[in-house]
This record gives structure tokens, C-alpha cells and sequence, in this order.
């Protein structure tokens, strides 16, 4: 391969769905956001929404579902207690179903008072750090099992439970990504199960009557949601806190001040979700014809969102590329817009900031940090630190 190929292999990804466990996607985002912000990948066969105001378009469209018309849950699970699990997650509906869960899921985080969560996250973190390791595989360990374990714990799940929960947690998201083998899949399956129980048999009822009293008077609706926000922390705030320790890693003086300032250490998390997010696409599906941000799209289109591209945005965020804890008001469209949005965005940069300090208080070797690997993802962006991806 010439010189120059074999210079561009390492600059540019393979294609966009390769992006977010790329070393650096960021100038491949922007040279194709100079380009074309919204527009169609033939060799995808999906609609790229890059741009800030093609990304709102395309979020807060009436137009747009978040699963295929046909194909309400993964024909990879479906008829199996994970189908059944994912066909209840509000994040999985629209309509009438999602306008009366969505409210409901928000009202019952709401209720996680902020001493509790603080509480729940610095004991999880303490004992995390302490029997796993901050080096390596028990790095990896931390940022998975960590937020998965807080979530358990609010949720009712006395410790050793939630430290099942969180593992079994791991085992069922593998159902949500379209590059896991059959193997993976099958543990999903079993693991879907297994947690239902865990939460019934440990959870808090009273949660459970909460949201019958918001209207979600299905059990099972309920304890599905329950095992939901555990599969929605393990992931993005594991990647958030993975991204947020480079970036801490790449300035010694910021990492030392953020050890002793709380509220800058909150900037930064919040500028990592930003300028390096966890989660980088998302995909929506055009229930019926339509135009979006000027182009005329058609029922059963799918939409590949790059919300990591529209964060970076020179529209919206001034200097985007710059790494920037004292940027004001800056326009992030990590956690979603619409409908949609996802309503953890405070409780999430709680825990990793949480999690950051116990981190920042241990024996960590940041020079070690310096260049991982990724999982491997198309939408999610964890670093791995240890000896398997």
C-alpha cells in the first residue's frame, strides 16, 4: 500500500459504522460534515444525519420511530424473554406507549433523591475500586460493573444482588448490538431471565407501585424498565467514565486540580460528553414519507444519526474540537432531543464524576492511559484498558 493509503487507513475509519471504535473519528466526522451534513450512504443504505440542525430535525420529527415498522424487536431475540424485555424498554416504543412510560421512567428517577445517589454511588465505587483493581482489566472491570451496581442499589438490590445484576447486565446488552455472534446472543437470552427474577425477588416494590400509580400498571412493563436503566447505565456511563480518564490523562495540571475540585471535575465530565461522548450514533426509521432538514425521504428510510458529529458542529460550538470544562452553554446532543431524550443526563455525569474520584484517589498510572483500544461497537465508545477488547 502507498504511503499516503496507508496514512489515510489510520486517519479514517473504514466507513461510519466503524467510527466510534476508532482510534480518533473526529476529523472523518468533520470532513464529512463540511461535505454533506445530511445526505444518503449508498453502500449503508441509510441516511446520514451529521449536522446540529439535521440531527434536531431528524430527533424531534413526528416522522421518525425509534424501531422499523415491521421489526418492533430484533428478529434475534425475538420470542424469548430478552424479546420480550426489549418490546417493553420505553426507549424501544413510540406513540401512545412510549407518551405514558416515558413520563412515568422520568418520574421515578426523579425520586432517586440526590443524597441517595450520592450515597449508593460512593460506596459502589469504594468497593469496586477496592476488589477489582484501577490497572488494566480491573480498570475495564470498574467502569462496566461500577455504574451497573449503582443502579442495582438504587433500585432496591442489596449488594450482592446488584453485583450479580451488574454482571448479568453485561450479558444481556449483548442482545442490543447487531455485531454480536450467536454465542452472545444465547447469553443474552439466558441472562434476560435471570435478572427479571433478581429484581422482583430484591427490587423495591415500592417502585414498582410507583410506577402503577404513573400508569404503568403491567408488572412485567415495570421490571423491565427497571432492568432498562440498568442496561442504559452499564454502557454509556461506563464510556463516559473511560473517556473522561483520557482526557484527564492528556492534561496533568487539569487532572490535578479536578482531583480537588468537585465542580470542575463536573465541567470536564461534562465537556467529555461533549468533545468524546460514549454513545456516538443512534438510528431513527421514517414511518412515512416526509421532508427532513430539505430532503425528501420515504416510509421504511433508515436514519443513521451521528450525534458525535453534530456536537462537533462548528454551528452550534464554537472551536469544537477544542477540549473546553469552562465552555458555556455548550450544545450537546449525546443524551438525544425530542421525545427521546434521555432523562439520566444529570444522574449519568453524577456517577462518573463519582467514579472519577475514587478513581483519582487511587494508585492509578495515567501514563499507562494514554492510547487503548476500543470495544468493539458501532455506536458505543469504551475504551479498554486491559489485555482483551
Amino acid at each position: 500500500m502507498p504511503a499516503d493509503a496507508q496514512r489515510s487507513a489510520l486517519i479514517f475509519p473504514d466507513n461510519l459504522l466503524a467510527a466510534a471504535s476508532h482510534p480518533d473519528p473526529y476529523p472523518y466526522y468533520a470532513a464529512l460534515l463540511a461535505y454533506r451534513p445530511f445526505y444518503r450512504e449508498t453502500r449503508l443504505g441509510l441516511w446520514v444525519a451529521l449536522g446540529a440542525q439535521a440531527v434536531a430535525a431528524v430527533l424531534e420529527s413526528p416522522h421518525c420511530r425509534v424501531r422499523p415498522t415491521a421489526e418492533k424487536v430484533p428478529a434475534s431475540i425475538a420470542g424469548s424473554r430478552a424479546g420480550e424485555v426489549f418490546g417493553h424498554l420505553v426507549r424501544m416504543n413510540d406513540g401512545a406507549r412510549h407518551e405514558t412510560l416515558k413520563p412515568a421512567l422520568a418520574a421515578c428517577l426523579e425520586a432517586f433523591a440526590p443524597e441517595r445517589v450520592t450515597a449508593a454511588a460512593r460506596s459502589c465505587a469504594a468497593a469496586c475500586s477496592g476488589t477489582m483493581g484501577v490497572g488494566g482489566n480491573g480498570l475495564d472491570g470498574f467502569q462496566r460493573a461500577y455504574p451497573a451496581q449503582v443502579m442495582g442499589r438504587l433500585i432496591g438490590l442489596p449488594d450482592g444482588p446488584a453485583a450479580e445484576a451488574a454482571a448479568l447486565t453485561g450479558d444481556f446488552v449483548r442482545c442490543l448490538s447487531p455485531l454480536s455472534n450467536a454465542a452472545e446472543i444465547e447469553r443474552s437470552k439466558l441472562a434476560a431471565p435471570r435478572l427479571l427474577d433478581l429484581i422482583a425477588r430484591h427490587g423495591s416494590p415500592m417502585l414498582v407501585e410507583r410506577l402503577a400509580s404513573l400508569g404503568v400498571p403491567q408488572r412485567e412493563t415495570a421490571l423491565a424498565n427497571l432492568l432498562g436503566l440498568m442496561s442504559q447505565t452499564y454502557e454509556a456511563t461506563a464510556g463516559l467514565i473511560g473517556n473522561a480518564l483520557l482526557a484527564l490523562a492528556r492534561d496533568e495540571d487539569m487532572r490535578r486540580r479536578a482531583a480537588g475540585d468537585d465542580a470542575l471535575l463536573r465541567r470536564v465530565v461534562a465537556e467529555v460528553a461533549r468533545h468524546d461522548p460514549p454513545i456516538h450514533n443512534t438510528r431513527r426509521y421514517v414511518a412515512e414519507d416526509c421532508l427532513l432538514a430539505g430532503q425528501a425521504l420515504q416510509a421504511g428510510d433508515a436514519i443513521l444519526v451521528v450525534l458525535a458529529a453534530a456536537n462537533r458542529d462548528p454551528a452550534v460550538n464554537p472551536r469544537p474540537h477544542a477540549f473546553d470544562p469552562a465552555r458555556a452553554d455548550a450544545a450537546c446532543f449525546t443524551f438525544g432531543r425530542g421525545a427521546h431524550a434521555c432523562p439520566g443526563r444529570d444522574m449519568a455525569v453524577t456517577l462518573a464524576v463519582i467514579g472519577l474520584q475514587a478513581l483519582l484517589a487511587g494508585p492509578l498510572d495515567f501514563d499507562s492511559l494514554a492510547a487503548p483500544r476500543y470495544a468493539r461497537s458501532v455506536n458505543a465508545r469504551i475504551p479498554v484498558f486491559g489485555a482483551q477488547p
